[in-house]
């Protein structure tokens, strides 16, 4: 027979499993709502331009980034903002630099909140990138340049069938979950219709800062 110690016990660590439960939940919630209110609960309404990932993905707390001078960089650093994600080599050929210029005016046309949004280039190799496009790139507010090996990225942002990585503009939320895809070449009054829709969804939680 079990003793009253060890069932006084069990009882201790499954009412603290149901409580951590309890406590993730609450913290999911507003952003569950936020989505089921955008894709769900208003169908008629719904005319997402970008490919919405279901269901969507964490980003890895293995991913291996890293500042271009070589400092580890947390992926959970990353979490708190939404993200708008370009993925190149540091070459950066034209079709590079039309994504970091849509990256650059999508956040800068959202007005009082682009302070919601952050710009994200993960570099791919272990080139280093220009300075005449660091430079440039700066103009505005700069964006978050990290590097990170293809092949561990690949566990977290996958490209759409027949594109590459590079082709495509990705949208983390602001708990670090990839979960959507721009279309490659994508038109950019649409993809800032996306854009702006989900701000409005989320703006009850969400809030300029990480």
């Amino acid at each position: 027979m079990p003793s009253p110690d060890a069932s006084d016990a069990a009882r201790r660590t499954t009412s603290g499993r149901w409580k951590m439960l309890a406590v993730l939940a609450v913290c999911a919630a507003p952003v569950v709502a936020s989505y089921l209110t955008y894709f769900v609960i208003r169908p008629e309404s719904r005319t997402n331009y970008s490919t919405l990932i279901t269901p969507p993905r964490a980003i890895p707390d293995s991913l291996p980034l890293t500042t271009l001078a070589g400092e580890r960089v947390k992926p959970a650093s990353l979490r708190g903002q939404w993200l708008l994600v370009v993925v190149s080599g540091a070459a950066c050929d034209a079709g590079c630099e039309t994504q970091l210029y849509l990256q650059r005016q999508l956040r800068e046309t959202l007005g009082r909140d682009k302070g919601r949004v952050d710009k994200v280039w993960l570099i791919v190799d272990a080139a280093a990138p220009r300075p005449a496009l660091l430079q440039a790139i700066t103009v505005a507010e700069s964006p978050t340049v990290l590097r990170v090996p293809r092949e561990a990225l690949a566990t977290w942002l996958a490209p759409s069938a027949g594109h590459t990585l590079e082709q495509h503009l990705y949208l983390v939320d602001p708990m670090g979950q990839w979960m959507m895809r721009a279309p490659a070449d994508p038109d950019p009054a649409k993809l800032k219709r996306d854009l702006e829709r989900l701000l409005h969804a989320s703006a009850s939680w969400d809030f300029p800062g990480r």
